[in-house]
């Protein structure tokens, strides 16, 4: 039996930059897991089956998907008995079904005994999600393309986070429809990443961006609201992540994290996710058992 952890990622950055002629947006985004995250278990099995509790339907699956195309692609005839449990909301810009996929993949080279380069495994990836090809191999990394295209960069500081979703959630190709101009911004990723390594929070607050933010609002105004509660709880960086509609607090220490995660779940109810939560530096993620 083999488990693994797939952690979910937030956006310190997403720049919307064009639409491209195969229908996917161009983007430059500056990308690193938490520690909030899903396990999925693998079992030896003579054929492909799926576990969860998440209300995913098994075409839509890209746990299954995941497993099917690594199958195909590696010619084995085993098979696998998948178990995900979900800790991370779906539609929430946190990658979760993006995780999971990328954890199939590796998790089943192993189970199966097979070998696969890292690049094949971020091609099979990029057909699954175009998030999934962060998540193979990267704790943190600055993504470009459609998200295809990896650069990993080092990022050593632990930040403390609070995260709030409120009860509903958009699809990222609503998200990115919706976008009605595109970021032409030239300030440089490199700059942001050297400001969260420093602790430069304050900096790094002004360079932190995601363009996707702002038609979410337009239609669900409670996500400036969330923002805005989280500014007010101490704060210093507040901003959604990837295409919604989970907002990402940045706090002091892990002291001032809890206490604003108590008081906003106490005002939110329990319909909202309110967590507590921490980046993962660099080196850290993956683990399995």
């Amino acid at each position: 039996m083999l488990f693994v952890s797939a952690p979910a990622k937030i956006n310190w950055l997403l720049r919307v930059k064009g639409r491209r002629d195969d229908g996917y947006h161009e983007i430059e985004s500056l990308m690193q897991c938490i520690s909030l995250s899903d396990t999925l278990t693998f079992e030896p099995s003579d054929t492909i089956t799926i576990e969860t509790d998440a209300d995913i339907p098994l075409e839509d699956n890209l746990v299954y998907k995941a497993a099917n195309i690594l199958q195909k692609e590696t010619g084995t005839k085993k098979g696998a008995s998948i178990s995900l449990e979900k800790k991370i909301p779906v539609e929430a810009g946190l990658g979760g079904g993006s995780s999971d996929a990328a954890a199939t993949l590796m998790g089943l080279c192993r189970l199966w005994g097979v070998e696969v380069k890292k690049e094949k495994l971020i091609e099979m990836g990029a057909r699954l999600g175009s998030d999934v090809p962060f998540f193979i191999g990267s704790e943190a990394a600055v993504v470009t393309g459609r998200g295809e295209c990896v650069r990993t960069v080092n990022m050593d500081k632990v930040y403390h986070l609070v995260l709030v979703k409120p009860p509903f959630g958009v699809s990222a190709g609503w998200a990115y429809g919706n976008l009605g101009s595109f970021n032409m911004e030239t300030r440089g990723v490199d700059a942001l990443i050297k400001a969260l390594n420093a602790g430069e929070i304050v900096e790094a607050s002004r360079l932190a961006v995601n363009d996707l933010e702002a038609p979410v609002i337009r239609t669900h105004p409670v996500i400036g609201k969330i923002r805005a509660a989280l500014v007010d709880s101490g704060a210093s960086v507040a901003l959604m992540s990837g295409s919604g509609t989970t907002v990402f607090g940045v706090f002091e220490n892990s002291e001032s994290a809890e206490d604003a995660a108590q008081g906003l779940g106490e005002k939110c109810g329990p319909d909202y996710l309110v967590a507590k939560a921490e980046t993962i530096p660099s080196g850290e993620s993956g683990t399995t058992s």
